[in-house]
């Protein structure tokens, strides 16, 4: 199969522009469900603080993990600053995303849960930017390792290879598919449903990465984003089996 073969100009812009359709999508699903659940606007005071920790966090741990993942373009003495400072990582914006809310919320005094009315935005702003990644085809590092299975893609230098570009969108809509399923017994513990939802993206991403081309191992076929998954996982698993524990799901109705 022929995947999308774009200059690297319109790759680029095609990366840019769905990326940012993505963010687009994703804030104002995020505030249709505030507006729908009763609770105060983004900028109001009580929410103000808690997006811009989502913000900030999500801004630092997308460049974070992108340089942990590429070390290599620190080595010698002509840093490219552009590759340095264009560079992102999904997994990064999340768990950065998630360590600047719960700064902000201790700093503002707020003690329930804000996970779970993330889990649509991220559904949507993921699978959305990730047609970008598709369209940028070799262009950009999101692209599998080759293969001979049928729907192997090339991408312009004739190898066909794993779309995982496509499998990362299908996957984010089966998980979001999937707590949408269960959404009324998982409401009643908040934060749950997000606690599944980060978990079982980073448990994908661990192993999809698995199949994509190693920018640098860190020992073991690693890479820095399986690292990082892997220690994320290890902190944050503890947390989502306590509270699976205090709360057995019903069938879903």
């Amino acid at each position: 199969m022929t995947g999308p073969v774009l200059s690297p100009g319109a790759a680029q812009l095609a990366h840019l522009l769905f990326e940012w359709l993505g963010i687009a999508i994703g804030v104002q699903l995020y505030r249709w469900q505030r507006r729908r659940a009763g609770q105060p606007a983004m900028l109001e005071r009580g929410s103000f603080g808690v997006v811009i920790g989502c913000i900030l966090g999500a801004a630092i741990g997308n460049k974070a993990v992108f340089w942990i993942e590429m070390p290599q373009l620190w080595a010698g003495t002509a840093v490219d600053w552009r590759v340095l400072a264009s560079g992102q990582s999904i997994v990064g914006g999340l768990l950065g995303g998630l360590i600047g809310v719960e700064v902000a919320k201790k700093l503002t005094g707020i003690t329930r849960s804000t996970g779970d009315q993330f889990i649509l935005p991220l559904v949507a702003g993921t699978v959305v930017g990730r047609v970008g990644c598709f369209l940028a085809g070799l262009h950009d590092g999101t692209y599998g390792v080759a293969t001979a299975l049928p729907w192997g893609m090339d991408f312009g230098d004739g190898v066909p290879r794993h779309p995982t570009q496509l499998y990362d969108m299908l996957v984010v809509l089966a998980l979001g598919a999937a707590l949408w399923h269960w959404r009324r017994p998982l409401a009643r513990q908040s934060g749950l449903a997000f606690k599944l939802y980060l978990s079982g993206y980073l448990l994908w991403r661990l192993l999809v990465d698995g199949i994509k081309p190693l920018p640098y191992d860190y020992g073991f076929g690693l890479s820095g984003i399986q690292l990082v998954c892997i220690v994320a996982l290890l902190c944050y698993l503890p947390a989502l089996i306590g509270q699976c524990r205090a709360h057995r799901l019903p069938a879903a109705s």
